[in-house]
Formats: structure tokens, sequence, C-alpha cells
């Protein structure tokens, strides 16, 4: 099974901030949001990680040593990085909505995204086949991530909502892929 998984949350995040390679650490209910993600999941034999700083603290609480993968880190926003999701131009949000290979300037499309993402999952796929392992990373990895394992194309970003130390199940069979479940959250009911 592969375990995609989203990192804690950071006080850029609760701010509603576009936040790519940006690298703040988890806030204090991010911390608790990694620590009971982790116990849901329960033992695995493998913890892959974005190297960024809120994702490898997310990969540190399942207890294993952490293999890090830059084919993990989130979307690059380039200019747009810490801005304000509502401080983003209409225009800028209609550009990039109709065309995967559109990158604010400085930053990345998500069709790179997607390869990059694809090309880490496709690594993944023998392993997860016999094992339990755990990717944690980002929200535009994990949509490319569903992508992937559905078979579709990477349009489908601007349609899922994906909430922090959320999970994402592939279960890896003699067909592929097949997803067991997005944005999983009964986790973090009590907090």
């Amino acid at each position: 099974m592969l375990h995609v998984v989203r990192h804690g949350r950071t006080e850029a995040n609760a701010a509603g901030l576009l936040l790519g390679l940006l690298d703040p650490d988890l806030d204090a209910l991010g911390i608790r949001q990694a620590t009971a993600v982790a116990a849901a999941i329960g033992p695995v034999d493998r913890v892959v990680s974005s190297p960024l700083l809120r994702a490898v603290r997310t990969a540190e609480a399942f207890g294993l040593d952490v293999k890090t993968d830059d084919r993990w880190l989130e979307l690059d926003y380039g200019d747009l990085d810490g801005t304000s999701v509502f401080d983003v131009p209409s225009s800028t949000w209609v550009q990039w909505r109709a065309d995967l290979d559109w990158a604010p300037p400085g930053g990345e499309s998500h069709a790179a995204l997607g390869e990059r993402v694809r090309s880490a999952c496709e690594d993944l796929l023998a392993e997860a086949a016999g094992s339990e392992v755990v990717v944690v990373t980002h929200v535009s990895p994990i949509k490319a991530a569903l992508a992937w394992a559905l078979g579709v194309g990477d349009e489908i970003a601007w349609r899922c909502f994906v909430a922090p130390a959320s999970v994402l199940r592939i279960a890896v069979g003699p067909g592929g892929p097949t997803v067991q479940s997005f944005n999983d959250v009964a986790h973090l009911g009590a907090l």
C-alpha cells in the first residue's frame, strides 16, 4: 500500500498563503496532526518525504529513518510564493487553470510537477505492492499522485481539495494502482 500524506499545518497554511518552496516548520496543531496521522496509519516499512521541513517533521512522526526525495517537493510558486490566495489576480487564476504548461514567473507548471511526481510514483510501485510505504508531501504532488493512480490528466488538480495531515491510499495489485481513499482525515476528529 502506498500512503501519500500531506504534512501537518503551518502558520502559513492557516493564513491562506500559497506555500511552495518556502520552508516553515509545523505549528502546534501541525505537530499534533503529524502524530495523529502516523498513529492512524500504524506500522510502516518505509517513509519517504519531501525535503521541506514541514514534510520531514511530519514524516519523523512515523518513527523510522526518513529518506527525502526532491520529486515530492511542493509546486514552485515562484514570485507568488508566500502570497495570499486572495491577492492573486483573478486573471492569473483563469490563465493558470486553462493551461497546464503555464507557470507563475520564476515558478513551475502543473505539467512539470506531474511528470516528476509520476516518476516518483512509478519508482515506488513495486515496493508498495508488497509493503507499507508512506510518502509525506504537499497539496500539488498529492493531486498529481491521485491523477497518476486514476490514469487521468493533471487538470484534476483544480477540482480536488487536500486537507493538512490527510491521507491518499493507493493499493497496488496485478492491474496496477487503485485509489482506496482520498483526503481521509478521520484520524483528526479529536483535534
